[in-house]
């Protein structure tokens, strides 16, 4: 049976310590990934990458206020985004189409996603610490950590602009897609997106792989 997280390893606000470990061993380009929009039913997946200076001794003062993106409001997560990229020594957003996750699954698409995210930053990194995953295609040293974008600067920052890449394109697709309310629900289940999509079916933007399965397991309710 696989050990239990202790939560208490949860720190107020995400540090540099896991950095500053690989610091200290020379490892200087340390790149913190994480995604957004794993279980949504609608638009990409997205990842991003963030590779922070090792010295600036001001770098954790100046980043405060970034945690887990999804404990930030909007307007947080907005007033931040520039402020990490421009700490930031490289960072690099990318992003699965719902196309390709139907195609190949969620599970490949994952480390897809987190590759390419990698592979768009200007130097390789020389170490990864990665939110919960492991990336066994990437031949680069790499840390998993449960609970990541809470605990390390660098993985909360690449929580912050994956997301905040992810929600704006969904306010800007809502445009053409109205109906599906995805400046409000950014694609995922809620309510009342599950009543449109019983109303008008799937557009374009729906992981039918995802939402054929959710249709299915209703109609057997």
């Amino acid at each position: 049976m696989a050990k239990r997280f202790d939560h208490n390893l949860i720190p107020p606000y995400p540090t540099l310590d896991f950095e500053k470990a690989q610091w200290q061993q020379g490892c200087q380009l340390v790149a913190g990934l994480d995604e957004a929009g794993r279980g949504a039913l609608a638009g990409p997946l997205y990842a991003a990458a963030v590779v922070l200076p090792s010295v600036d001794p001001k770098l954790e003062e100046k980043l405060l206020g970034v945690r887990d993106s999804k404990q930030m409001t909007a307007f947080e997560r907005e007033r931040m985004t520039p402020v990490i990229k421009t700490l930031a020594i490289d960072f690099s957003v990318a992003w699965v189409n719902p196309e390709e996750i139907d195609q190949i699954g969620m599970a490949k698409a994952g480390r897809l996603v987190f590759q390419r995210a990698i592979s768009g930053l200007k130097q390789p990194p020389t170490h990864l610490l990665i939110d919960y995953f492991k990336l066994p295609e990437v031949k680069i040293l790499q840390t998993s950590l449960v609970k990541g974008d809470q605990r390390s600067m660098s993985i909360a920052c690449a929580s912050v602009l994956a997301k905040q890449a992810r929600d704006q394109l969904m306010l800007e697709v809502s445009i053409d897609y109205p109906s599906y309310h995805f400046d409000q629900n950014k694609g995922y289940g809620s309510p009342e997106h599950l009543q449109v999509i019983d109303e008008l079916g799937l557009c374009p933007l729906h992981r039918h792989s995802f939402c054929d399965h959710l249709l299915q397991g209703r109609l057997f309710d």
